[in-house]
């Protein structure tokens, strides 16, 4: 346990930050099966279920909640997932 007390500031600051992280990045999962299981079952909203999956990628990488390399590569993967699907 730290005795400085900016050092505890910054603990109950990092602490708000990894709960708000958390919630990002759980997000980002829904979002993304969502979008993967609307496309693979040819859903009406398919195309707005990727929509939506790719801005929440894009707003965790201008949040900095994943490196913007990690985000290109999620949406790469997803556009590929998604094409195939849509093919199939």
């Amino acid at each position: 346990m730290a005795n400085i007390k900016s050092q505890i500031k910054r603990n109950r600051q990092n602490e708000k930050a990894r709960i708000a992280n958390k919630a990002v990045r759980s997000e980002l999962r829904t979002r993304t099966k969502g979008a993967i299981s609307a496309a693979e079952s040819g859903a009406e909203n398919a195309a707005d279920a990727e929509r939506i999956a790719m801005k929440r990628i894009d707003k965790a990488a201008t949040k900095g909640v994943i490196h913007k390399n990690a985000a290109a590569r999620r949406k790469s993967r997803l556009a590929k997932r998604l094409a195939a699907a849509s093919a199939a």
